[in-house]
């Protein structure tokens, strides 16, 4: 049975700040109404109550979060390139918010509006945001819902959009892991994925369109091996790996596994999700109650599908319509080893 309250916050820039609080068997999380933001997620743990993920302790911190820490990202996760895109004939250009390119659905993305959050019968919590025609510069009006579960040791975010006409919608879950609680750098933990291959990028970190190979790449986590014994020299990742397509979406996709051995399973139905080990997290001294945010103190595993996939033809659609909506279920489960 899952125990749920929402907790006010006050007035911040006209809009009222909720936070969602749930918890159900040795799991608990809290969830904010701005940006859809997983602000903590916890699991009962060696006698303990043991963070999973990188959080702030002031909720109000989440007005600016440069660094997307625990938000919904979108309408489109991930870079597009020179902010623009086709679609049935028609140049669309977006807002910009990194250079020439649009960053994850632009500067003001669903991971800095207010959503609308209530809790449903059952103990989860909805979450609901519409977007209007125009918005960042997208076409169509967009009808966002986002419901989050817990059971008593798994996560689930269920992700859906129904639009008014044709439009690209690509979501992603921007969690920074730390399974250690957050008191040190993630280059001890294991990371497993069943991966076929990487996006390439260009200069400005945009998918180029082409597929390649991960042999002999600090970033090939096939084997599972730990992210410091992956890069050595602390290079650092930010990455899109792909998924088989034919997949079976019952088994997890990737693992992640703290020294300890307490593990995170992912199962998505995605194409492919951004690996990015925070080399650029902004330092920041707000944090949860012993953690520490600065770089490469998190590792975010983000399936969604292919960054820039509007303007590589081949890539998995991401083009949303009013008879063929937008779903995305994301699952994390976790146990101890």
């Amino acid at each position: 049975m899952t125990a749920a309250q929402i907790i006010d916050h006050g007035i911040y820039n006209g809009h009222r700040l909720q936070e969602a609080r749930l918890r159900s068997g040795g799991l608990s999380l809290s969830l904010l109404n701005v940006g859809a933001v997983t602000r903590d997620l916890r699991l009962h743990h060696n006698g303990a109550d043991r963070p999973l993920v990188l959080g702030f302790d002031d909720p109000a911190e989440y007005l600016a979060n440069p660094d997307y820490l625990g938000a919904i990202a979108g309408r489109v996760a991930g870079r597009i390139k020179d902010a623009r895109f086709e679609l049935d004939g028609r140049v669309w250009s977006l807002a910009e918010n990194e250079g020439c390119n649009q960053l994850h659905g632009g500067p003001g993305g669903l991971s800095h509006v207010p959503w609308e959050m209530e809790l449903l019968p059952d103990g989860s919590a909805r979450l609901t945001y519409h977007s209007p025609d125009g918005e960042n510069g997208y076409p169509g009006a967009v009808d966002f819902t986002v419901v989050l579960r817990l059971e008593d040791m798994a996560v689930e975010y269920d992700m859906t959009a129904t639009v008014s006409q044709p439009t690209p919608v690509s979501l992603a879950q921007h969690n920074y892991y730390n399974l250690a609680g957050g008191v040190g750098p993630i280059w001890d933990h294991r990371l497993q994925v069943d991966a076929t291959g990487y996006l390439m990028l260009d200069q400005t970190a945009v998918p180029n369109g082409e597929i390649a190979a991960l042999d002999g790449l600090h970033f090939d986590m096939r084997l599972g091996k730990s992210l410091g014994d992956l890069d050595p020299d602390r290079l650092g990742s930010d990455i899109n790996l792909v998924f088989a397509s034919g997949r079976d979406q019952a088994k997890p996709v990737a693992t992640l596994t703290a020294p300890d051995g307490l593990q995170m399973r992912v199962f998505t139905d995605q194409p492919g999700g951004q690996v990015y080990t925070a080399s650029g997290l902004t330092p920041s001294s707000g944090g949860l109650p012993g953690q520490r945010i600065a770089a490469d103190m998190g590792v975010c595993f983000e399936p969604q599908g292919f960054p820039n996939a509007v303007n590589q033809a081949h890539f998995p659609n991401v083009i949303a319509t009013p008879d063929r909506p937008y779903r995305q279920k994301l699952r994390l489960e976790f146990r101890s080893t």
